[in-house]
């Protein structure tokens, strides 16, 4: 068994598959599959079966400015289907060009979907968002310096076309993540390590826990 590392930190590990089998596979970018796994150093025991969903990654923007009243953020009110809820939502979009650092899909992403460009960026995270049957990496980026320049030729379609783009006080935001209100996970964490790092307003060292 692998020990836990000090500082406490995530470590890269591969148990051993004995076999897998497609579920279902087509021209889209994400698949699933089964793999039959073998625990290590357990020779006795039979292969298990686990499902993964095959996704290429995504990339998150915070995209933050001043205002007269303190910092708001760049937020987009969205419908999602496969829930049946209209989410609160950062701009963020699928790693889907092969090769290509995640920053500049991250750039990308602000431009098409809120038409804001940004001069200033920030690396805050790179988190799995449900390993236990997910591949999926999101590269969470803090955009500050932002201009309006239009989408250029991006046009939206299906639930992009119903997107509303506003801005929302970072008082509110946090507020609304910390009651459990605002519920989509990339806004709850790109929120919350950007507010303890002091980058959202407050300071690194404020605890806004509710009691």
């Amino acid at each position: 068994m692998t020990a836990i590392p000090t500082p406490i930190s995530d470590v890269d590990e591969r148990w051993p598959v004995v076999r897998s089998a497609d579920l279902h596979r087509d021209d889209w970018i994400m698949a699933l599959r089964a793999d039959w796994v073998d625990r290590p150093d357990s020779p006795d025991e039979e292969p298990f079966r686990r499902v993964v969903l095959e996704h290429p990654g995504a990339v998150i923007v915070l995209a933050v400015e001043e205002g007269d009243d303190g910092p708001r953020v760049l937020c987009l009110w969205q419908y999602r289907h496969a829930v049946g809820r209209r989410f609160l939502e950062l701009p963020a979009g699928l790693c889907d060009v092969e090769g290509e650092d995640p920053l500049l899909g991250a750039q990308r992403e602000l431009r098409e979907e809120t038409g804001y460009v940004a001069d200033e960026w920030q690396h805050l995270t790179s988190a799995y968002t449900s390993p236990g049957i997910l591949s999926e990496v999101v590269h969470i980026y803090l955009a500050r310096g932002l201009h309006e320049v239009g989408r250029g030729d991006f046009v939206p379609h299906h639930e992009e076309a119903d997107m509303q783009v506003v801005w929302v006080p970072a008082e509110d935001l946090v507020e609304g993540v910390l009651s459990g209100r605002v519920t989509d996970a990339p806004v709850i964490m790109a929120t919350l390590i950007a507010r303890g790092r002091g980058l959202l307003g407050g300071t690194s060292s404020e605890r806004s826990v509710a009691r």
